[in-house]
């Protein structure tokens, strides 16, 4: 099963993509995680990426879907995947579904966590990291249990330079102009799946799991 998961940061995305990969053994795939792998790789089509990365640029569609192509190809990937961070856009999300037949694969469910944008802003400005590995907290809804020290290796808490209020701002302004899009376009394809994610994590995994419920059981 290939599945798209769109939200916000702060919309929980990560929490909930660990919970689809334990449910229906998928891969969760991140845009990020496409870059790393190429720039790592030092493949042509990843060093071409790695010169826009370089000088502050947006990675063209083209070369962005070639390297998610590249990476869905390999083996591990074949159980499916859920694709977090991209597309972001209309028309990367157009370009995706026009490259996908290649692989013999296509979008199966596309899911918006739907969070209101005054409670992901107080989430982000809420929000800290350890400082050796980026475990994520937040002061308000998931507080470390020793105030400023991480759970789970004990590191120093520290808040993201782009966790400033302007910086969530601009951040969020971009996600309803850029993204939101993306929610019509695979609800006019009667793909979309969309969660309240105003609501407790387990409440939010819960109506996932519902909402996917019929496919989850065929894929054990």
């Amino acid at each position: 099963m290939n599945l798209i998961l769109i939200g916000a940061q702060g919309s929980g995305k990560g929490t909930q993509a660990s919970l689809l990969v334990e449910e229906l053994g998928i891969v969760h795939l991140s845009s990020g995680d496409v870059f790393r792998n190429a720039v790592k790789l030092g493949t042509p089509v990843g060093l071409e990426a790695k010169e826009y990365m370089d000088r502050g640029a947006f990675v063209p569609d083209r070369i962005t879907i070639r390297l998610i192509l590249d990476m869905l190809a390999q083996p591990e990937y074949t159980p499916g995947v859920v694709l977090d961070g991209f597309p972001r856009t209309r028309d990367q999300a157009r370009a995706l579904d026009e490259a996908l037949p290649e692989l013999h694969r296509a979008i199966d469910r596309a899911i918006y966590l739907n969070v209101p944008r005054e409670t992901l802003f107080e989430r982000l400005s809420g929000r800290f990291v350890c400082r050796d590995h980026q475990h994520v907290f937040n002061v308000k809804t998931k507080p470390p249990l020793v105030p400023g020290l991480c759970d789970i290796d004990g590191s120093p808490l520290i808040q993201r330079s782009d966790d400033t209020p302007a910086v969530i701002e601009k951040r969020l302004h971009d996600f309803f102009e850029q993204t939101i899009p993306v929610v019509h376009y695979y609800r006019a394809q009667g793909k979309l799946l969309e969660i309240d994610g105003h609501q407790p994590i387990e409440r939010v995994g819960a109506l996932l799991i519902e909402g996917l419920g019929i496919t989850i059981e065929e894929s054990r």
